[in-house]
C-alpha cells in the first residue's frame, strides 16, 4: 500500500510539474484558451489524484488503530533502548495497558528519574519529556497554526514577558567626516505570554482493545486525545480573544484589505495584490510570508485567474529540492478551518510572517486512568489529557494582515 501511495504522489508530482512548465512557458498575453483548457484538464487529474491518496491514507490510519506498530517492540519486555538508557515510550505503554499496579518498583524509580511523577491518589501520570515532545509534534497536523508559528516549551506555565520592537521604519544616516552620529535607541516593548488548561475531554477504550497484545494502545489512545486537544488550541490560537484565553492570530492581525462593494463571499485578483503589498517589504524579504485561510476559501481562491487570464493558483509537488507547497502569487497557502469562510464583514484572509505569533506549551502534560465502576461495568478504561498552552501575536510592526470581506 505504502508504494501505491509513492506511486501517486509521482504521478501527481509529474502533472503539477507540468502545470509549472505550462505558466512559465506562456507568460501575459501569451495564454491562450488552448493552454487554459489544459490547465483545467490536468488540475482535474490532479484532484483524483489527492482524493485516491486520501482514501489510501484512511486505509493506512484504520489499520493502524488495529495493528501493532512495527516500530515498537513488545513492549511489556522491552523497558530499555538498545543504548542502555531508558525506553520511556516503553513505560508509557506499559502503564497505557495496565495501570500504576503493572510497573514494577524499577519501572517507577527509571519513570522518576526520567522526570516524570504520579499523582497516585487520582490515578495520573505526567507524561514523560520523550512522549511528551512526541505528542507536542504530532498536533501540528491539527488545523495550522503549530505549522508556521514560532513554538516554544517551558517547564512551568508561569506568565512570562516577551520583547518586541518595530524597526521597520528605522533607518541609518549618511554624516560628513568629523561629525557625531545621531543617537536612536531601540524602542522595546513587551508581550504577556500566558498558558491555559486544556482537556482532551474523557476517551473511553474498550477492556477489549486493551488486553489484546496485538493492538498498538499507544497509538490507539494518542491519536484521539492529540486530535482533540490539536484542534481546540488551534481554534484559540486562530480566532482567541485574548480575554481568558490565547490571543488569536485573526483578532490581532492589522487590516490589509477591505474588498470592494459586492465582494462579500469573493475575492477579487487586484485584492490579494493588495494584501500582499499591505505587510511592509522587510517581512516578505524574509521569505516566511504565507497566505492561511480556510479550505473553503481556497475552493474560490482557485478558480481566479491574473489580467491575463492565467490562473493564479499552482499545485504543490515534490520536486529536487524537496516538497513544494501550493502556492497563490508566489507564496505558500496554508489552509487552517478555524479562519472564517468568506461572508460580509469576514477576516476570510490571512498574510503575512506568522513566526511572531508565539505559541508556548508546558511540557508537562498530565494523563489520567480511569478504572472505576461508571467505567468498569461498560467494559472500558478511560483516559484524560491535560495541557497547559497559549498563544499571542508580539509583533507590533505590522508582520501580518487580513483581507476583509465586503459588508455589501
Amino acid at each position: 500500500m505504502s508504494i501505491s501511495i509513492q506511486s501517486l504522489r509521482e504521478r501527481k508530482s509529474v502533472r503539477a510539474k507540468e502545470l509549472h512548465d505550462l505558466l512559465d512557458n506562456n507568460k501575459g498575453d501569451a495564454w491562450k484558451s488552448e493552454h487554459q483548457e489544459i490547465y483545467n484538464k490536468t488540475m482535474s487529474e490532479i484532484e483524483d489524484i489527492n482524493a485516491e491518496i486520501s482514501r489510501v491514507e484512511a486505509y493506512l490510519e484504520s489499520v493502524a488503530d488495529e495493528e501493532i506498530d512495527n516500530s515498537l517492540q513488545h513492549v511489556e519486555n522491552q523497558n530499555t533502548g538498545k543504548d542502555g538508557k531508558i525506553n520511556a515510550r516503553g513505560l508509557y505503554c506499559k502503564w497505557l495497558r495496565g495501570g500504576d499496579k503493572s510497573l514494577t518498583a524499577e519501572d517507577w524509580t527509571s519513570i522518576r528519574a526520567t522526570m516524570s511523577t504520579t499523582t497516585d491518589s487520582e490515578g495520573g501520570y505526567t507524561v514523560q519529556t520523550e512522549v511528551a515532545a512526541m505528542i507536542a509534534d504530532a498536533l501540528k497536523k491539527f488545523g495550522g497554526m503549530r505549522r508556521v508559528a514560532n513554538v516554544l516549551q517551558s517547564s512551568n506555565g508561569n506568565p512570562i514577558n516577551y520583547p518586541n520592537s518595530d524597526g521597520t521604519s528605522e533607518t541609518g544616516e549618511q554624516i560628513a567626516e568629523n561629525t557625531t552620529a545621531t543617537g536612536a535607541d531601540l524602542v522595546f516593548g513587551t508581550t504577556l505570554l500566558t498558558t491555559y488548561k486544556f482537556s482532551s475531554k474523557v476517551v473511553a477504550v474498550p477492556f477489549e482493545l486493551i488486553q489484546d497484545s496485538q493492538i498498538d494502545i499507544e497509538t490507539l489512545v494518542n491519536k484521539r486525545l492529540i486530535q482533540r486537544l490539536g484542534r481546540i488550541t488551534n481554534t484559540k490560537f486562530t480566532v482567541g480573544t485574548g480575554t481568558g484565553e490565547s490571543k488569536g492570530i485573526v483578532p490581532n492581525a492589522g487590516s490589509g484589505k477591505v474588498g470592494t462593494t459586492g465582494q462579500t463571499v469573493t475575492v477579487i485578483f487586484d485584492d490579494l495584490v493588495d494584501l500582499v503589498h499591505s505587510v511592509d517589504e522587510a517581512y516578505r524579504e524574509e521569505g516566511n510570508c504565507r497566505f492561511m485561510m480556510n479550505d473553503a476559501s481556497l475552493k474560490i481562491i482557485r478558480k481566479l485567474k491574473d489580467s491575463n487570464g492565467r490562473p493564479i493558483f499552482l499545485p504543490g509537488y515534490d520536486g529536487l529540492s524537496g516538497p513544494m507547497p501550493d502556492t497563490l502569487l508566489g507564496y505558500e497557502i496554508v489552509t487552517n478551518s478555524d479562519v472564517v469562510v468568506m461572508a460580509a464583514n469576514a477576516k476570510s484572509i490571512l498574510f503575512g510572517d506568522y513566526y511572531h505569533y508565539i505559541i508556548r506549551d508546558v511540557m508537562d502534560m498530565t494523563l489520567f486512568r480511569f478504572t472505576d465502576s461508571a467505567y468498569a461495568k461498560l467494559g472500558q478504561v478511560g483516559f484524560l489529557m491535560w495541557m497547559r498552552s497559549g498563544g499571542a501575536f508580539t509583533d507590533v510592526g505590522g508582520a501580518v494582515k487580513y483581507y476583509q470581506n465586503s459588508a455589501t
